[in-house]
């Protein structure tokens, strides 16, 4: 895959969210009282869980990148979005993200997990306004000092017709740019219009299921057929690991799930997001873009993930 000049800026486009999550004995009956086990708060949102590991990958490698998140957030004095600023390393810049001065909540998801049975119960509230295809106009033109900047915008498949909109745009006015998107919810219209505009997808093992697939070999030979103007297409696949084709020549390869024998599972929730973390900086940092190799390290910091809680100390 070639990524010559060298990628300059990798910028990620999606929500960010406060999560309050309460560990509890069992999952409460309705209108029952229960007394939690524990409450931890942190934040969440596809597109921040991969910058939490990206900003870690461009330390101790030598090679770093400029990070961004373009979201939208609460007031700019708000102590939700304090939160959010301090939860990132001061190598993650938020200054493109757009703060609603309205608006004094955060995104947020509030979780009960239940230890029982470990299910996990997610209400979610967010009356931010979206990111207008303007907004978006507006913050890349601040953020892209020449027509021939190589940067890297990575679209989480939030609001997919504006999300289309915006990768249409980048394409027309800055040709060298190079985006990436996400199809992981089946039931989310839009998402394969935003697999049509990216250079790079990644899908999901529940978008491949959706679509009647039982195995990763064969989804991504057929969407190498449908989506062939696409420089790479990747698809995680839980405990049987993930893969990866270039439609271009139909190169396939695939990477078994990294087992640690000494460990056991603890938390699945941001493996795929600690994957295209992993993919995009070996993809925008090394210097022949080697994808069978950003594969395997993808994969296995996707594998040490969810061995832990949480995404700090992943490398």
């Amino acid at each position: 895959m070639d990524i010559s000049p060298p990628v300059t800026s990798l910028n990620l486009v999606g929500a960010c969210y406060i999560d309050t999550i309460l560990s509890v004995s069992k999952y409460p009956a309705e209108d029952d009282k229960l007394r939690a086990n524990s409450l931890e708060k942190r934040r969440g949102g596809n597109a921040a869980n991969s910058l939490e590991v990206l900003q870690q990958l461009s330390i101790p490698n030598g090679r770093s990148i400029d990070l961004s998140l373009i979201c939208p957030l609460p007031k700019t004095d708000s102590a939700a979005t304090k939160f959010i600023r301090e939860s990132f390393a001061p190598n993650v810049d938020l200054s493109l993200s757009l703060c609603r001065e309205t608006s004094s909540e955060a995104a947020s998801s509030f979780i009960i997990r239940s230890i029982e049975s470990g299910s996990r119960t997610i209400v979610n509230y967010n009356d931010l306004a979206e990111m207008s295809l303007g907004e978006f106009q507006d913050l890349v033109k601040q953020r892209t000092k020449a027509k021939n900047e190589r940067s890297w915008y990575h679209f989480e498949g939030r609001i997919p017709e504006t999300s289309v909109s915006c990768m249409r745009w980048l394409k027309e006015t800055y040709p060298d740019v190079l985006t990436s998107a996400e199809a992981e919810k089946p039931a989310r219209p839009g998402l394969d219009a935003m697999a049509s505009e990216a250079d790079v997808v990644f899908f999901s093992k529940t978008w491949a299921q959706a679509g009647g697939y039982t195995d990763v070999a064969s989804f991504l030979q057929a969407q190498a057929e449908r989506f062939k103007e696409a420089r790479l297409l990747c698809c995680t696949w839980g405990g049987d690991g993930a893969a990866i084709i270039r439609p271009s020549d139909g190169m396939y390869h695939h990477e078994p799930a990294f087992v640690d024998k000494e460990k056991q599972v603890v938390d699945t929730v941001g493996a795929g997001d600690t994957f295209i973390a992993g993919m995009l900086f070996q993809l925008t940092t090394s210097e022949k873009a080697d994808v069978a190799g950003a594969l395997a390290c993808a994969n296995k910091l996707a594998g040490r993930k969810v061995l832990q809680s949480g995404f700090a100390n992943l490398v």
